[in-house]
């Protein structure tokens, strides 16, 4: 029986990050590069990580050093991956943070001749929309306010929508199907309950005008708010 030729073990150990970095980098593809429709992503995955599992059984087969290097490294990457995004869609995460409330920004027909400052000494709400559905059941209300203090924050109230892997809030330009330009303002930090988030300055609310609930894993929006 002819063996087969020795593999350095320098190599067996070089190729544990190799194949896991792949075997990443093709989830990170499939789920969230080729198409933004969700039910498509996870369909993508699962082939993917079944043509990355007998690839790697293939090799295993062929080169039995590399059975616990690739197969392996395979095996515990997909495993944790897919894990990871089970655990975050189906886990709720609830907060309850106590977030700035507004009126409605005076009409100049209501302030002329009044003498009210451009800036009124209270909070002020610059846009308020409900939240439509996307790909996702997403209910709630979303406000952009102006604080008396200064500055500006985006408030989630009454929010409630699927759990799901890294989804982030967007303010953009578009809408929930063309995102257009993207203001990230950072992690959405419970998938239900009141919350707020701070807007950065330089956005000009004219034209960021809606808040996109993005899951970025798999490059899909759970729902939207028009600003209006």
């Amino acid at each position: 029986m002819q063996r087969s030729p020795g593999i350095p073990l320098w190599l067996r150990l070089a190729l544990v990050p190799l194949v896991a970095a792949i075997v990443i980098a093709g989830i990170w593809a499939a789920g969230g590069v080729v198409t933004n429709d969700f039910r498509l992503s996870m369909l993508l995955t699962a082939l993917w990580v079944g043509v990355a599992g007998l690839a790697a059984v293939v090799l295993a087969l062929r080169w039995r050093p590399l059975a616990l290097p690739v197969l392996g490294t395979v095996v515990v990457t997909a495993g944790s991956v897919m894990g990871y995004l089970f655990y975050a869609s189906s886990v709720d995460r609830v907060v309850d943070e106590k977030v700035a409330v507004a009126a409605p920004e005076p009409a100049p027909s209501e302030t002329r001749g009044q003498g009210m400052p451009a800036r009124p000494g209270r909070n002020v709400a610059l846009g308020a929309g409900a939240f439509e559905s996307a790909a996702h059941e997403t209910t709630g209300r979303a406000t952009l306010i102006r604080l008396a203090e200064g500055g500006r924050v985006l408030t989630l109230t009454h929010f409630g929508t699927d759990a799901g892997p890294d989804l982030r809030v967007y303010l953009v330009t578009g809408d929930a199907d063309e995102l257009g330009d993207v203001v990230d303002l950072g992690a959405l930090k419970g998938n239900r309950g009141d919350q707020q988030y701070e807007v950065p300055g330089s956005v000009d609310a004219g034209r960021f005008g809606t808040v996109v609930i993005w899951c970025r894993a798999f490059s899909v929006a759970f729902g939207s708010a028009r600003l209006a």
